[in-house]
C-alpha cells in the first residue's frame, strides 16, 4: 500500500492561486468566464449533481467520464467550476501550429493512443500529485452510438489512482442514443466522488488497475438508468457466424 503523502501546493509560472484556493491558470480562468455560459446554452448542456464536485481542500481528483465525442472535455470544463481539469489529446493535434497553441494553453498534454504511452500516463500521475485535476475517459477512445454500459475500459484510471491515492469523480455524459448532434441537448451528471479507500487497491493481486477502472465505470454508468432502446454492440463471434 502506498504511504500517505503531505500534500504540497504546487504554481507553476503560469498558475495563480483563486480566491478559493483553485488551481487555474488565468487563460482558462478568463475563458471559462467568458464560455462557459455560452457553451452551455449553445449546446443545450444541462448539469446535474454539481454539488458532488470537490473543493480544492479536498484534494486533487480524477475526472473519469464516458466518451462520445471530440468535445467532451470541453464539455466537461464548462460543466465544472472549482478546478481546472487537464486532459490527454491525441499526439497528432500537436501538429497543427494554431491548435497547439490552444490545447496546451487549457492544459492538455500529448499522447500516443496506437499504443501504451507511458510518458502521458506518468505526466497524468505527476499532475494529481502536484494537485491538480486530470480528466480521463475509462473507455480509452470515443464510442458514439453506443451505450456505455456495453463498452470495456482500459486500465488507466485505476492506474493513476493507484499511484496518487486520488478519489475520482464519476461523471455520465448522455445524449439521445449517446450520438452527438448539433443542438442536441446534452446531460452531464456528476456522481459522489469515489474514495481510494473504496477501490480496495491490493498492490499485491494481479489485474489490480483493470479490476478498479471496472469498478469506477460502473459508478460512471449507475449514475443514469440503462437505455434499452440501444442495441448492444456485436460481438466478433456474432459478426463471424452472420
Amino acid at each position: 500500500m502506498f504511504k500517505t503523502r503531505e500534500r504540497k501546493a504546487y504554481f507553476s509560472p503560469r498558475t495563480e492561486a483563486c480566491s478559493d484556493n483553485c488551481m487555474k491558470t488565468r487563460f482558462y480562468k478568463v475563458m471559462h468566464f467568458l464560455l462557459a455560459g455560452i457553451l452551455k446554452l449553445v449546446f443545450r448542456i444541462h448539469v446535474h449533481g454539481r454539488e458532488n464536485e470537490p473543493s480544492y481542500e479536498d484534494g486533487p481528483y480524477i475526472i473519469a467520464a464516458n466518451h462520445i465525442c471530440a468535445l467532451d472535455p470541453i464539455f466537461l470544463c464548462a460543466a465544472t467550476k472549482k478546478q481546472q481539469p487537464l486532459f490527454m489529446a491525441k499526439k497528432e493535434l500537436f501538429g497543427i501550429p494554431v491548435l497547439k497553441s490552444i490545447i496546451k494553453a487549457f492544459g492538455a498534454f500529448p499522447v500516443n493512443r496506437n499504443g501504451a504511452d507511458v510518458g502521458a500516463v506518468k505526466k497524468a500521475i505527476q499532475s494529481v500529485k502536484e494537485d491538480r485535476c486530470i480528466g480521463i475517459f475509462p473507455q480509452g477512445k470515443r464510442c458514439n452510438g453506443v451505450n456505455p454500459h456495453d463498452t470495456k475500459v482500459k486500465p488507466g484510471v485505476g492506474m493513476i489512482a493507484a499511484h496518487t491515492q486520488a478519489q475520482v469523480l464519476p461523471v455520465h455524459i448522455k445524449t439521445k442514443n449517446y450520438t452527438k448532434k448539433f443542438m442536441r441537448r446534452i446531460d452531464i451528471y456528476i456522481g459522489k466522488p469515489i474514495k481510494f479507500e473504496e477501490l480496495n487497491y491490493d498492490g499485491e493481486a494481479s489485474g489490480e488497475y483493470l479490476r478498479m477502472s471496472e469498478f469506477v465505470f460502473t459508478r460512471i454508468c449507475d449514475l443514469v438508468e440503462r437505455d434499452e432502446t440501444i442495441p448492444a454492440p456485436e460481438s466478433k463471434s456474432d459478426k463471424d457466424n452472420g
